[in-house]
């Protein structure tokens, strides 16, 4: 026997309609390429998506069609984001940090069939357009009077557009589960691969991201993504805040620590979001200008480990409560939040920072377990690690057009993470299954002795990788940049390690460098660092 309740779809368009209607006069405030500050509301940003979407049918954009995105957080994107969406066709977000071949391959393996583009990635489609036959035409995001001179064949200029349009129509309504939304992962072992999201999927994650336990996002938020929207969907931001009305601020491009300042303070941001990189930069910054954010409360931090020190200094010098998060483009992408239960709030302050490391519970909707390298359970007692498996309804089934093969275990997705699980249902990563330490028949995390060494005044950035030992197949080597101004030598950053972890996890040696090698999505590259030290002679084996 059903139940005798309406059947309505889960729809993105839904999202929209619900803050134009009910938070209307919210803001949506950003910068771009041709406003310092634009302005705009929700009720806007509603009419001009579906004056866009009425633009885009025009253009013979079907639904099931992709249309691809190049784009910073802006206004402009978040129409799109929503009119794509909405007309039941696919928003295809691109990294616009990757390599041209790479996105060369993206967009013809999505076959998208617009490009829509800021002005300052004009050059770069410019310098493959020839080599994707299948884009029919290039929407660049900018008014007449900032349009750049482009030898795109089909530009269009985006405000031009959506002047000669209508907002008068109807969202389509359609089926929960059509594809929404496109996003490729970073390709760091073959090719990128898609992750094709659904209405339901994205629907669904937002109720997620938005309830009390995991980011509680509400009307009363002024919420600033700095996660980029081409970042999986910006971690689900643009869609959260629409859900529950929250004031929305843009970055643009700046994403320096005083640009990130100057936004946070000046539009009394309450809530952030980003990985370590960006907040190193405004912890930095904050620290030699003496500049204080007292409107902001929550930072989520993703898409890295993120260091003891930096948790700490968020909350002793700011007031700030940091909320570590795990998840991939895999899970559209929220899985875990680091969020206290009550008996862990009331912990003295070094005891909760022990929970407060670790990557945080799973949030309702996901599913997670550990497994050995034989597919068994692992027990929940904060000490087992192995393979992290998640399922769940916002968690990938399979890749775009099969790319991978069959990536499911009995119906679990392999994240390719080593973490633990405790009692309390906390998650720790301690290193992905390529970048953990093997010595000796025993795995030493990289991600641990990284947190560790962050902690010292001299160290602004910091990587560890495994180099060829003769004896104990593989030793940590820790590469380090210093802070400005710090000169720490190989003695002291060990001596520093030594009583804090375990004494055959130190590494065999340091190395010191002015930078360390990012990956488009801001992480740092543990291959180019494997290539780069793969012939590196460590002290203990000369």
């Amino acid at each position: 026997m059903h139940g005798q309740m309406m059947d309505r779809p889960l729809l993105i368009s839904s999202l929209i309609e619900h803050a134009a209607r009910y938070h209307g006069d919210a803001e949506i405030v950003s910068r771009t390429h041709d406003h310092p500050l634009h302005r705009t509301t929700y009720a806007e940003v509603h009419e001009r998506a579906r004056k866009l979407a009425g633009a885009l049918e025009r253009l013979g954009v079907a639904p099931g069609d992709r249309v691809a995105t190049l784009a910073w957080n802006d206004f402009r994107h978040v129409e799109l984001y929503f009119a794509v969406s909405g007309m039941g066709a696919v928003c295809h977000t691109l990294n616009p940090r990757l390599f041209p071949e790479q996105l060369v391959y993206i967009v013809n393996h999505a076959e998208d069939a617009w490009i829509a583009v800021d002005p300052t990635f004009v050059p770069l489609v410019e310098s493959f357009a020839d080599r994707i036959p299948g884009v029919r035409g290039f929407l660049v995001l900018s008014d007449a009077a900032h349009m750049p001179a482009t030898a795109l064949a089909g530009a269009l200029c985006y405000e031009t557009l959506l002047a000669a349009e209508t907002a008068e129509r109807e969202w389509p309504v359609f089926d929960e589960r059509t594809a929404s939304s496109l996003c490729y992962t970073s390709g760091t072992t073959g090719h990128p691969k898609g992750v094709l999201f659904s209405h339901r999927s994205t629907v669904l994650h937002t109720f997620g991201v938005c309830m009390a336990d995991t980011l509680a996002i509400g009307s009363r938020d002024v919420v600033l993504p700095v996660v980029p929207m081409f970042h999986a969907n910006a971690w689900g931001l643009p869609y959260a805040t629409a859900m529950c009305g929250a004031k929305l601020v843009m970055p643009g491009p700046k994403l320096d620590g005083e640009s990130v300042c100057e936004l946070l303070g000046g539009e009394g941001v309450t809530f952030t979001a980003g990985v370590p990189t960006v907040w190193l930069m405004l912890l930095d910054y904050l620290k030699k200008s003496g500049r204080r954010l007292p409107k902001l409360e929550r930072v989520v931090i993703g898409g890295a480990a993120a260091p003891r020190s930096m948790i700490a200094a968020f909350e002793r010098d700011h007031g700030v409560t940091v909320i570590h998060s795990w998840g991939m483009t895999e899970t559209s992408p929220l899985g875990t939040v680091g969020t206290l239960k009550r008996r862990h709030r009331e912990l003295p302050e070094e005891q909760r920072l022990d929970y407060q490391v670790k990557q945080g519970r799973a949030i309702y909707g996901v599913e997670l377990k550990v497994v050995d390298d034989q597919g068994r359970e692992l027990p929940r007692d904060g000490k087992a690690f192995g393979e992290l498996m998640v399922r769940g309804p916002w968690t990938v089934g399979s890749y775009f057009k099969g790319e991978g093969g069959e990536i499911l275990e009995g119906g679990w997705f392999p994240t390719g993470d080593v973490a633990t699980l405790d009692r309390d249902g906390y998650m720790q990563i301690t290193d992905r299954s390529k970048d953990v330490i093997k010595s000796g028949g025993e795995w030493i995390s990289s991600i641990d002795l990284e947190n560790e060494v962050l902690g010292h005044p001299g160290v602004a950035e910091a990587a560890v990788v495994g180099v060829a030992h003769p004896k104990w197949s593989e030793r940590p080597l820790l590469v380090v940049v210093p802070a400005d101004g710090a000169r720490p030598g190989r003695e002291e950053i060990l001596e520093y390690l030594r009583p804090r972890v375990a004494r055959w996890w130190l590494p065999d040696d340091v190395v010191f460098v002015d930078e360390l090698p990012h990956t488009a999505t801001g992480k740092i590259s543990k291959k180019t660092l494997r290539d780069r030290f793969k012939d590196h002679v460590l002290p203990t084996v000369a």
